[in-house]
């Protein structure tokens, strides 16, 4: 007979407990028990407690001051602007308008230099001799300063219409004519054989200026706008030499990339009006400053010092 082992008394079963959430237990009760307690506890002993009513009304009030205020400031901003709007209204009339009068009374003195020019050709030509008289007129047309007719190219160049493709990416770079893309073509030009260029009946000459002022190109300080026709008159070859030269082949490829639009065209029996009229200027000899004494040195004209002009110099190109 085998003994049996003695048996573990069987303890009661008890259920495991969870420690509730923290972050639920937050959200759901924010306000720690000890003010509740507090707040019990000054209640049992009859000490008055800040009524939360007051504080929020005392809050509304302040939020709607702040409103009122601003709102205040907005309508006092709007009335002043919109008082302001009809000066500034006149004021912009006014300026547009002096600009086109200022434009129509240059067209006409331009028109009138034009016409007393040929007048001083004819009665130049009337009072020198034939040959004298056609070797000014060479020399006119070679500068500039004469009108000319003959055979050319015309280069055309106009901005891009502003709309870039996601696809091709064409439109992606500066979709604008640049003052510099005027004068890369109007170099080119000249390398290639031209013997008169104008842009936009604007003649060129030795002294001109390509240049931009804000988004504006101007050429010898008058404004062209697109589309730009660079016109050019030279030999037969010159079409041929600037199609295979750098700056044509650069122009192709922005054209390519940004939606500009280049062309070059023969022209038969162009017609470039000469350039106005240079304003000469002479050199006088410089007075020598007299010496002068100044901490004890004596200066001298050729002397270099603080008191020596400066040479402009703004490290350009």
């Amino acid at each position: 007979m085998s003994a049996t082992p003695p048996q573990r008394p069987e303890r009661p079963r008890q259920d495991r407990v969870y420690a509730p959430d923290f972050l639920t237990e937050l959200f759901r009760n924010p306000l720690d028990p000890g003010y509740a307690d507090a707040a019990t506890a000054r209640r049992r002993k009859g000490v008055p407690t800040p009524e939360r009513g007051w504080r929020a009304w005392s809050g509304r009030s302040v939020s709607l001051a702040v409103v009122v205020v601003l709102g205040f400031l907005f309508a006092v901003a709007y009335r002043q602007t919109m008082a302001d709007e009809p000066g500034r209204a006149q004021a912009r009339s006014g300026l547009v308008a002096q600009i086109k009068d200022r434009e129509s009374q240059t067209d006409r003195l331009s028109q009138r230099a034009d016409q007393l020019r040929e007048e001083v050709s004819r009665q130049r030509d009337a009072a020198l001799s034939g040959s004298t008289a056609a070797r000014l007129r060479d020399l006119e047309a070679s500068t500039g300063l004469g009108r000319v007719r003959g055979d050319g190219v015309v280069v055309r160049l106009a901005d891009a219409p502003g709309n870039a493709d996601a696809v091709t990416g064409a439109g992606a770079g500066p979709p604008r004519v640049l003052y510099s893309d005027l004068q890369g073509v109007a170099n080119a030009l000249w390398s290639a054989g031209a013997e008169a260029i104008a842009i936009n009946g604007q003649r060129l000459t030795s002294t001109s200026t390509i240049r931009s002022a804000g988004e504006a190109i101007l050429v010898d300080f008058r404004p062209v706008t697109g589309p730009y026709e660079v016109s050019a008159i030279g030999p037969g070859s010159m079409r041929r030499q600037f199609e295979a030269s750098r700056n044509a082949a650069l122009m192709r490829e922005v054209a390519q990339q940004t939606g500009l639009s280049f062309g070059v065209r023969g022209a038969e029996d162009l017609t470039l009006p000469a350039a106005p009229e240079p304003q000469l200027r002479y050199a006088k000899p410089s007075v020598s400053p007299s010496p002068s004494v100044s901490g004890g040195r004596s200066g001298s004209p050729g002397s270099s010092g603080p008191s020596a002009t400066a040479s402009p110099s703004g490290g350009g190109r």
